[in-house]
């Protein structure tokens, strides 16, 4: 529920504006209190009387009220809110967003928001393809943001795709369940949890590696710490940030990896092996760039004819094998399986043989999900059985491998 939550609603220049009349209506049914404010744009669109109506207050939509210099606080507003609800959220204001043009009361809020801010998209199914709305949204989920995804529909083209506006309900339930206080079901535990790829050098510039995004583990670590858990991230080479209260230790390679996680472990309750780790290395990592014309002459790395390299790999450290060698009894220990073929069978091997207490299979032919991708389709294998979940996004997902976590700690 949203009892007593105070939430700052704003409001584009969206056809979909007249839905912001039910989406005010199921927060107040809620609890919570609502002010509005609206671009010049949305006026267009939805008299500022209705809304009042519904909230029983002014709504905002310019920096001065009046012409005796009564003006409008956007920095209160900010320091005032328990949360920040942009629907609908137009391409026009998410470029805005994205990049700090501050020429309207809307964006000036967001920008002195000290409280989550959660956004509905709705626009044409094209232009929210379109790759510029695509990287202005990343940007904002990078800013800490949540994009509340919209609704499918098809595309001119006859594919489909998504654009419209979420339905009013939904993003209300979306609201609840991120504001609701969390569960403390891991209050006082210690989880250590890896993500990302691992880089293996060849020469000072090239590297071996993989297309881990890190998205899946870094939903785990916020997921964990959510929940009360004293959380270390053992994270490879990725762009992402993650909260305060996790200790995160960036690594490159999987013996750094290898390094930290048995350290780290030896104290820990849990540990979530989540990471792509490169199975194996250059057996020696040229000290200089190599050459087109003349590779260097190492042991592993030797020039052939016509142009052509041989480069010698060696195996990795296997960090879940070290871990379940190392796993008491009281520990418990999670591993990742991404598979391209005869997925369950490869993932119950690699239960039993790296002592794991479940493991979290994923698979390459599931479209849309694993590497880059905000989405991911599992199942979670133990000796009890095996739970097959539907296509979620990578925060929920984060949700169900985490309540199995929960029952065996």
């Amino acid at each position: 529920m949203l009892k007593g939550k105070k939430i700052v609603l704003g409001i584009t220049g969206s056809i979909a504006a007249y839905k912001a009349c039910l989406i005010i209506r199921e927060l107040i049914k809620a609890g919570a209190e609502v002010q509005v404010v609206i671009t010049p744009a949305g006026k267009e669109f939805i008299t500022p009387i209705t809304l009042s109506a519904l909230t029983h207050k002014p709504v905002i939509s310019e920096f001065f009220s009046q012409r005796d210099g009564t003006w409008n606080s956007h920095v209160d507003l900010g320091l005032w809110a328990d949360a920040m609800l942009i629907a609908p959220c137009t391409a026009s204001t998410l470029g805005k967003m994205a990049n700090g043009i501050a020429d309207n009361m809307l964006i000036t809020t967001y920008l002195s928001m000290k409280a989550p801010v959660f956004i509905a998209p709705a626009m044409d199914l094209d232009m929210y393809q379109h790759p510029t709305t695509q990287q202005n949204m990343e940007r904002l989920k990078s800013f800490g943001n949540q994009i509340i995804e919209p609704a499918s529909g098809f595309l001119a083209s006859g594919l489909e795709g998504k654009g419209r506006m979420e339905e009013p309900d939904k993003i209300v339930a979306f609201l609840e369940n991120a504001l609701t206080p969390p569960p403390s079901s891991l209050t006082g535990k210690k989880i250590l949890i890896t993500a990302g790829p691992t880089y293996e050098k060849i020469d000072p510039v090239r590297f071996i590696g993989n297309y881990s995004s890190g998205k899946m583990g870094f939903a785990l670590a916020e997921e964990c710490a959510r929940r009360g858990a004293e959380v270390t991230l053992v994270a490879g080479p990725v762009s992402l940030e993650c909260s305060e209260a996790i200790h995160r230790v960036d690594v490159e390679s999987c013996e750094e990896m290898y390094q930290t996680a048995t350290a780290f472990f030896k104290t820990s309750d849990a540990a979530i092996l989540c990471a792509a780790v490169a199975d194996f290395r250059p057996e020696h990592q040229a000290t200089e760039k190599i050459k087109r014309d003349k590779p260097t002459p190492t042991p592993s790395l030797k020039g052939g004819e016509h142009g052509s390299m041989m480069l010698r790999l060696v195996e990795n450290p296997d960090i879940a094998a070290a871990l379940g060698q190392m796993k008491q009894e009281e520990q418990v220990l999670v591993g990742f399986a991404l598979e391209t073929n005869d997925e369950q069978a490869n993932a119950q091997k690699k239960l039993q043989k790296k002592n794991l207490d479940f493991i979290v299979l994923n698979s390459l032919q599931n479209e849309g999900t694993c590497f880059q991708s905000d989405n991911n389709q599992i199942s979670i294998i133990s000796r009890d059985g095996q739970k097959d979940f539907g296509k979620k996004s990578k925060k929920e997902v984060a949700c169900d491998i985490i309540d199995e976590l929960a029952k065996r700690l």
